[in-house]
Parts: structure tokens; sequence; C-alpha cells
């Protein structure tokens, strides 16, 4: 198992090809470009592109924040992984999500720190995200003002989440769900003899049986693994 973010919708129950091959010798070929994807999407193997700009908030029930969902796997069907980002603007208890794991990773703003069970654990823009079950008590305190933060939720052993500085060489195996989120700088993404740019702001995302290494390159980078049957 895999060692593994508040959200407003309701948990489960219990997304190119290489750039043009002829161009000037002395012009960098273009890199591929993705199409815009919907947050729910169609079932698909193709590379997704999901802005968070475009992405609707929807506020907390406690008031204290709003989501943009950018992505809830599978589709039509109760998810089990969910990718969003959250403005935290008030202090306060996060919602209790039984039998998920959940991952926090801040974005923008001084930090924020959250008390989980009986430990406390400050998080900025610089460190790595925090993994935690979502039945545990979660109460989060902002260090200096409103923050920006990314969330995931997976059912138990399904996923992983890893903020990259500079560049990062995995290996990724069987049928998964992978995904770079760039936030303040572009991500570099190359995987399957195919480089993509992540521009700032959006999560890549894509669905398939995989056999292949790749690399990632970015500052702040997120990469998300998700194994799915």
């Amino acid at each position: 198992m895999w060692p593994a973010s508040p959200a407003s919708s309701t948990p489960p129950a219990a997304t190119a090809s290489p750039g043009p091959s002829r161009h000037d010798p002395g012009v960098p070929a273009p890199l591929p470009t993705v199409p815009p994807a919907r947050r729910r999407p169609a079932m698909t193997t193709d590379w997704q592109l999901v802005s968070l700009d475009a992405a609707p908030r929807q506020p907390w029930r406690n008031g204290g924040g709003t989501t943009r969902e950018l992505l809830a796997w599978p589709p039509g069907a109760p998810w089990t992984v969910r990718v969003s980002v959250a403005d935290v603007t008030a202090p306060g208890p996060f919602s209790r999500f039984e039998g998920i794991e959940r991952w926090f990773a801040v974005l923008e703003g001084a930090g924020v720190e959250l008390r989980v069970g009986g430990g406390a654990q400050r998080l900025d823009p610089g460190t790595e995200a925090l993994q935690f079950s979502g039945s545990a008590p979660v109460d989060c305190a902002l260090v200096d003002g409103p923050t920006l933060d990314f969330n995931l939720m997976a059912a138990p052993g399904l996923a992983r989440l890893r903020r990259v500085q500079g560049r990062w060489d995995f290996r990724v195996d069987g049928p998964a769900l992978v995904a770079v989120y760039a936030h303040a700088r572009p991500a570099r993404l190359t995987l399957l003899e195919t480089t993509l740019e992540v521009p700032p702001r959006h999560l890549l995302w894509r669905h398939r049986t995989w056999r292949a290494h790749g690399t990632l390159a970015g500052e702040g980078a997120l990469w998300l693994e998700a194994r799915t049957p």
C-alpha cells in the first residue's frame, strides 16, 4: 500500500500526438497541445487538460471556504478518486470522509497548521503534501491569512501524491489514472515518448494501462497516480 483535501461533494458509500515533424531546424518544434477537458469526463484514454480558473466554486457548508473540483473518477459513478482546489478563508474543522484517504498541499498563502488527531503539522507552498485518514478529526488554523490548497481524496491504498522540485524520474505500470498539476510555474511531462507542457493553474490527466518510464520537470508541480481496477 502506498503512503497516502477539504471538498464538498459526497464520497462513495463504505485524461497527443508529438509536435509537427517538419519545421524550421533553427526553431524548436512546438509541444503538443491538449484540448480542454470536462471535470466529469466521459471514459477516455486521451490526455485531458482542466483549467482551475474555469472550474465553478462550490461553497463549504461551514462557510470557511470554497472548493473547485478538477476531476472525479470514474465518470458516471460514485468516485474513487477526487481532485480539487480549495480557497480556505477561515479556520475551522474539516468534514470527515469515512473510508477515504486524503492529501493536502498548500499552493498559495503563508500556510496552515493542520491538527490531525493529537498532532499538529505546519504546511506551506514549499512543503510536501500531508496524507491523513478521512475519518480522522482535522482542525485547520491559518498562519497568516487565507490559503489556496490542493486536495486529493481516494479510496484506501489506491493513490499517491508527490510534490516535485526540479526533475523526477518515475515508472508507472498497470491500469492507472495519472495526473500533473502545475500552479505558479509550468511543468513538463515526458511519458510514452511524448512531451507535454502543463500551463500554470491546470491539471493534465490520463487514464490507461501503462508500461512506461517517465520524467516530470517543474518547480512545485504535483504528481498524482491512482491505480484503478
